[in-house]
């Protein structure tokens, strides 16, 4: 893509390492190219001594880094003529499902568990025009069910399980390549069912030949649904981070090699330090990660407190997810009091106290 360019699109920018045909209808949101941004008051609260950049992949369409798998799928199932697509979620991937196959004008038919749907999560979904189901069960009968309704419906799978999704997802380490100019010494991510870094050591290793980048894969969980850490599905798993609340994950193996072929390793974290890392970014840096990101973030400031980094190195923390898609939480955002006045005078006393 030459400079000054409109971006148009993952598809359209690295075609060249994705499975498209040139006849393909491209369905786009112009997902991609999301900023790479230095976190500099951010490392030094938490004592990193490695430098810090934050990929903000919120800043996708939907607020996600689904869309980068989604636009593919999507794309493919329209190619192929399909009835519509089908998702299994828990509030980000049936939101990008949603918006691209309305983009398509295409059915979308997405599967929650009953209490993300009470929560208000999947209001993003429903607003697109999705058929939204509550399930009284865990994301991973959400996920069974979604699979045995597919093979009977001519509906398309839009979910890790379709290969077309790490396809679009591992352009996110294209990006972090192109943007930082040389590879990263680590990348930080949160891990729910293991697609996402899966599809980023991916791409790294596709695009070694080309910027050599192969870092090293941190992949963090939340202590109560944390199945890699455990070696064993968690039946019933919880945490704070809902969008990596899932017990058994689709890409078992293929985390665990992007982990042990990278060099990497894998960690949990609690809801508290998940909280306090939500906290921390977003009055530090003004991002305000979902707390899946957090999770990352989390992991990130137990490692320094380890000596884990070294001077010379440097750190990129994936946000998978924008924290209003978390909904209104009170007590984990912990806004700062609220003054009533009525005057330039009332606030002027404040001021002079918080000075």
């Amino acid at each position: 893509m030459k400079h000054g360019e409109p971006w148009p699109g993952i598809i359209g920018r690295y075609g060249q390492y994705l499975p498209v045909t040139s006849d393909m209808p491209v369905v786009t949101l112009l997902e991609g190219n999301t900023p790479l941004v230095c976190a500099r008051r951010l490392a030094r609260q938490i004592g990193l001594r490695a430098e810090l950049f934050i990929k903000n992949d919120a800043l996708n369409p939907t607020g996600s880094f689904k869309d980068r798998g989604m636009t593919l799928m999507v794309s493919k199932a329209l190619e192929g003529h399909a009835a519509g697509v089908i998702c299994p979620s828990l509030g980000n991937a049936s939101a990008s499902a949603a918006a691209y196959a309305a983009r398509a004008g295409m059915k979308c038919f997405a599967l929650a568990p009953e209490e993300v749907v009470i929560t208000g999560q999947m209001v993003q979904t429903q607003v697109y025009g999705a058929h939204v189901f509550a399930v009284r069960g865990s994301y991973d009968d959400c996920a069974a069910i979604a699979q045995e309704i597919a093979a009977d419906n001519r509906l398309i799978l839009v979910n890790s399980l379709n290969p077309y999704a790490l396809h679009g997802q591992k352009t996110a380490a294209f990006e972090i390549c192109d943007q930082l100019g040389q590879p990263p010494t680590y990348v930080a991510l949160p891990v729910g069912d293991g697609g996402n870094i899966t599809a980023l050591w991916q791409g790294f290793k596709e695009y070694a030949n080309h910027k050599n980048c192969a870092p090293r894969m941190l992949g963090f969980q939340g202590n109560g649904a944390a199945p890699f850490i455990a070696g064993q599905a968690i039946p019933k798993p919880r945490t704070v981070a809902t969008a990596i609340r899932v017990g058994c994950p689709a890409n078992w193996q293929g985390t665990l090699d992007a982990v042990e072929e990278s060099g990497g390793l894998l960690e949990q974290v609690t809801d508290d330090e998940i909280v306090a890392a939500y906290q921390l970014v977003a009055r530090l840096e003004g991002i305000l990660l979902d707390l899946s990101g957090a999770a990352a973030l989390a992991g990130l400031v137990k490692l320094s407190q380890q000596g884990f980094f070294k001077p010379g190195e440097n750190v990129v923390l994936l946000a998978t997810g924008h924290g209003l898609k978390d909904g209104y939480r009170p007590a984990i955002a912990e806004p700062s009091a609220v003054v009533y006045v009525e005057s330039a005078a009332e606030v002027r006393r404040v001021l002079e106290n918080v000075r």
